[in-house]
């Protein structure tokens, strides 16, 4: 079981040729890990999963679990998406005797599997891994909407514990009234978290998180806790959040990334074909 409430989710460092950069992308996890961030995921829609090929995500996997400061000290989530199933079973079977702690199983783009197929191809992953598995529901970036019947089938299965859901964020309401086990509902992204939490959302994949890891953590607590929260201190999160998610996200993430010292690089064409020099 997953026990942090917050994970951030990392962008992926790449240099200027566009190779992967692994060391830059672990420096970026170890600055989180001191400043106290207890949980990452690692190669998800933030860090560009589709752009990599599979020895790169298998390069970064091994990477990371070698880390013994990083796997061994925090929960580190792996992101398993392909729009081949054959490339995405292989990932997860290759995460199964790690330490890794869990995986977003997310779905592939453009293709616009059936619902049953997806099913299948969700079922395969889990069953390859072992691992805890959050579902990742995620149809603005993929054009597939996981069904609400699709997420209680899979609900069924015993490692899967979770969903980030992206979509249509009432789909939570419903799913908490139908499923009866321990299960946590992760807000894709940071805005409007006042609201998702009421919606019954419980626990946060945070991309504000890379620059803000303490307040972020700080702030849903507080939601979650149900402490009363002043004017100041919404305006105030506010700001940052709106500060991270404006214009290009991933570019401004990563700039802001860089003014420490740490080379994430670029991001992968076409993102940031359009902006001169913003690294």
């Amino acid at each position: 079981m997953l026990k942090a409430t917050v994970h951030i989710a990392v962008p992926t460092a790449f240099n200027q040729d566009e190779s992967l950069n692994v060391e830059a992308t672990l420096a970026h996890i170890h600055d989180l890990h001191r400043q106290g961030a207890q949980s990452v995921l690692v190669s998800g829609s933030t860090g560009e999963q589709h752009s990599m090929n599979l020895e790169e995500k298998l390069m970064l996997l091994q990477a990371v679990t070698e880390d013994q400061k990083l796997c061994g000290h925090m929960e580190i989530i792996f992101g398993v998406a392909s729009i081949r199933e054959i490339e995405a079973v292989k990932l997860a079977a290759a995460i199964r005797g790690t330490g890794v702690a869990g995986i977003l199983l997310g779905y592939p783009p453009y293709i616009l599997p059936s619902q049953a197929e997806a099913v299948r191809y969700s079922e395969k992953i889990v069953e390859a891994s072992n691992k805890p598995v959050i579902l990742y529901n995620n149809p603005r970036r993929t054009g597939f909407d996981l069904s609400v019947d699709a997420i209680l089938q899979l609900s069924r299965l015993e490692q899967v514990i979770g969903i980030k859901e992206a979509g249509d964020p009432s789909t939570v309401e419903f799913l908490r009234s139908k499923i009866d086990k321990e299960f946590y509902y992760y807000a894709g992204g940071d805005t409007g978290l006042e609201d998702k939490v009421k919606l019954g959302f419980n626990r946060l994949s945070s991309m504000a998180g890379n620059v803000y890891p303490v307040e972020i953590a700080n702030w849903f607590g507080k939601l979650l806790s149900g402490e009363p929260v002043t004017q100041a201190e919404r305006e105030q999160m506010s700001k940052r959040i709106d500060e991270v998610f404006s214009g290009a996200p991933l570019l401004h993430l990563k700039a802001a990334i860089q003014s420490k010292g740490i080379s994430m690089g670029i991001c992968r064409s076409p993102l940031g074909n359009s902006v001169d020099n913003i690294l």
